[in-house]
């Protein structure tokens, strides 16, 4: 078939390069081989074969295979151009600096094929920011594809489109990434930092002024975390713990009687009347109501809660 024969021949991905070759970029690279994808790895640094074969085999081990099953997989190249040359996708894991972000995309569309999308493992930078110098048929083609790190042992992909992302392009991406057993979550909105990023710098900010407060030792507050709200969240998440919290009566039963909790440090309110709202609205959609609803996710809850107290025990 030729190249470009027809708009939709190039739907599925077979061939996938990755631009930079770090932790997260090496953690991409072995998840994509052990998935049976021709991969082309690219990396200006000089020593890039002996840090992918010395990396080889935990990546191996963390996806129950061999590190010669993936390095025969993974073929080094040292020049960009010729790793994007054959892409169907182009998994991008350069530094976190606009620019240098905004001239690899530059020099990624013009040498990879016309249908290949070309996705950012960025952590944090829009991708309307990334895309700006790009023509318009290469931003529709572009967007952010976060993993939460290590990319091969962690499902989460946060899809981030920009303004000018096409809906086919973010199709083609899940996709994919739902190929490789990943979890895609679109953002609806682009926001620095996306979704999980932004949560875990709360949480953490937080850790680090209770330890430097002396109010816990740093072992303890990892203890802390593990044996409650870390494996709690693993289960349900925050607003599905919330709304069980509240029994019965869910999510609206606690903001009447434990709003405060919303607050902020002053005693103002976090969150107005209307977004509150809405955030209570979304939750009782997503889990239902009422006493029935509630012993069923409470039950779910429970199974999973001992299940990974079980998994994680020394």
């Amino acid at each position: 078939m030729n190249h470009h024969s027809t708009a939709h021949a190039h739907d599925t991905i077979t061939t996938v390069a990755v631009v930079g070759a770090g932790t997260v970029g090496l953690g991409w690279a072995a998840l994509f081989a052990a998935h049976g994808h021709a991969v082309r790895l690219t990396d200006p640094r000089p020593d890039l074969a002996e840090t992918l074969d010395e990396a080889m085999p935990l990546l191996a081990a963390s996806l129950h295979t061999t590190a010669r099953a993936l390095r025969a997989r993974v073929e080094i190249s040292a020049d960009l151009a010729e790793a994007v040359r054959d892409a169907d996708l182009v998994q991008e894991n350069g530094p976190e600096r606009l620019e240098l972000k905004q001239e690899l995309f530059a020099d990624i569309a013009r040498h990879a094929p016309g249908h290949a999308v070309l996705a950012s493992s960025s952590s944090g930078i829009v991708p309307s920011a990334i895309a700006r110098r790009l023509p318009d048929e290469a931003a529709a083609r572009m967007l952010i594809a976060h993993p939460f790190n290590p990319p091969q042992v962690v499902p989460l992909v946060e899809l981030v489109p920009g303004t000018r992302t096409s809906e086919r392009t973010v199709a083609r991406a899940a996709g994919f990434y739902r190929s490789l057993e990943r979890v895609p979550v679109r953002l609806r909105k682009e926001i620095e930092g996306f979704v999980a990023n932004r949560l875990q710098g709360v949480v953490l900010r937080e850790a680090f002024r209770l330890v430097a407060d002396g109010v816990v030792t740093a072992e303890e507050l990892d203890t802390i975390m593990k044996t409650s709200l870390g494996g709690r969240w693993a289960v349900v998440g925050p607003l599905e713990s919330y709304h069980l919290g509240g029994g019965p009566g869910g999510i609206r039963h606690m903001v009447e009687h434990l709003g405060k909790g919303l607050e902020q440090a002053d005693g103002t309110p976090a969150i107005d009347e209307a977004a509150l709202a809405r955030v209570i609205e979304q939750t009782e959609s997503a889990y239902g109501t009422g006493p029935a609803a509630y012993r069923a996710r409470a039950e779910r809850r429970d199974r999973k809660q001992l299940a990974v107290n079980a998994a994680v025990a020394d």
